[in-house]
Formats: structure tokens, sequence, C-alpha cells
């Protein structure tokens, strides 16, 4: 592993975070530091859309906030398979995202969701930024 592969392994690790971030904070113009115009994301496994980019990121500024206004992700290991001439970047990273929301009684309950974000990631001028999201659902709890 060269020195160029750590920086790029790290930029990447850096736009996973950037994501989470921004879903979590309800920063959804912060997205655009994280994905291409053209991207392509699927969150059908966890009952949500899958569409371009444009569309997906105006989706989750109306649904989440109405969902839960308490998110966090947790972000484990993060795998990178550089392909060709390491411009692009099948990524795997493995997330545990704990949500509080309404239990319809007037109190709060936590839901769980758990899986694997599945992205490919290409170089840009602005950095590493991610063409395809497809949001793998391993497990929920508390539904």
């Amino acid at each position: 592993m060269d020195l160029q592969e750590l920086i790029d392994r790290a930029e990447i690790t850096d736009a996973i975070t950037r994501y989470t971030l921004a879903v979590d904070d309800g920063d959804f113009d912060a997205l655009d530091t994280v994905f291409t115009p053209d991207a392509h994301i699927d969150y059908t496994e966890s009952g949500g859309v899958v569409d371009s980019y444009p569309v997906v990121k105006a989706w989750l500024a109306e649904a989440l906030p109405g969902f839960s206004q308490h998110r966090v992700h947790l972000v484990g290991q993060v795998a990178v398979d550089f392909a060709g001439t390491r411009d692009e970047a099948d990524v795997t990273a493995y997330f545990h995202n704990p949500m509080r929301i309404a239990d319809g009684r007037g109190g709060e309950r936590v839901v769980e969701v758990g899986g694997r974000y599945r992205h490919t990631f290409v170089r840009t001028t602005d950095g590493w930024r991610s063409r395809r999201l497809h949001e793998q659902v391993v497990w929920t709890r508390g539904f």
C-alpha cells in the first residue's frame, strides 16, 4: 500500500463520516460534499426510496425529521476495493443506527437499524464522491 492509497482511503472514510453527520444533524445540503450530482441511491430495504441523488436528498429532508429528531450513526469496518486506475472504489461500511421516536402514547422508544452501506466512490475534481449507495439492512430492532 503506497502513500496515495492511504490518502485515498482516508478521504473516502471522511466522506462516509460527512454522510453520517449530515443525516444525523439534518444538514442535508452537506450531502453535496458526499455524492456526485448524478448519484443513484437506494434506501428501499429500510422502507425508503430509490432514485437519483437530488430526489433522494429532498426525500430525506422531508421524511427524516418527521420520523426522528434524534439520530446517531456508528460506523465500524470500512472496506475499500480500488478498481482499475484507482479512480473508482467499491466501498462497504458497516453501520448501526439507533434513533429515538415517539411511541404513540406520549413517550419515546428506541429503534435500531444495522447493516452495510455499499458505495461506489469515484475520484472527482472536488475529491472522492459516492456515485452509488445501496443501504443494505441486515437487522432491525424496536420497530
